[in-house]
């Protein structure tokens, strides 16, 4: 079975559930801000906390999780994420695969390999603020029971 999930950007915070557009494939995504505090041996710890409010300059990680709880096998798994205007992607979290990222919604790629028409018709290389959207494709199909998830981090404009 294929399974395309749009998913929507939480930016208020919290997490945000979201319908399974085909198949039982549940979704959470989730918004976590880094917060930093000095630890007792001079280093900086950094935690991952839901914001009661978030701030332009903030740094921002989108936790996408997924589960597959049908009984059927879900082959040909894609996780798309639109990201509202006021954010600004960076890079994958720690840990997390990078994902193909898009600058109109339509082509999708390395974001090295992606370009943007500028007003005079001239092209430039994209940058992580000209990304609009962020998907990552299962190679492999998701198990019943089966679940996982993909992290990006991203910036407040």
């Amino acid at each position: 079975m294929a399974a395309a999930i749009p998913l929507a950007s939480p930016v208020a915070a919290g997490p945000a559930r979201q319908a399974p557009a085909a198949g039982p494939l549940e979704i959470t995504s989730s918004m976590m801000v880094e917060q930093r505090s000095a630890a007792a041996d001079g280093t900086t710890r950094v935690a991952l906390v839901k914001p009661a409010r978030v701030s332009p300059g903030d740094r921002i990680v989108f936790v996408l999780a997924y589960h597959n709880i049908g009984r059927q096998p879900l082959s040909d798994v894609v996780l798309a994420n639109p990201l509202p205007r006021a954010i600004g992607y960076r890079s994958a979290s720690p840990g997390s695969p990078a994902p193909e990222v898009s600058v109109d919604g339509k082509t999708y790629g390395a974001l090295a390999s992606l370009r943007v028409r500028a007003l005079d018709g001239s092209t430039r290389a994209a940058n992580p603020d000209d990304v609009t959207h962020v998907r990552w494709r299962l190679a492999s199909p998701v198990a019943p029971g089966s679940q996982g998830q993909f992290a990006f981090q991203a910036v407040l404009k």
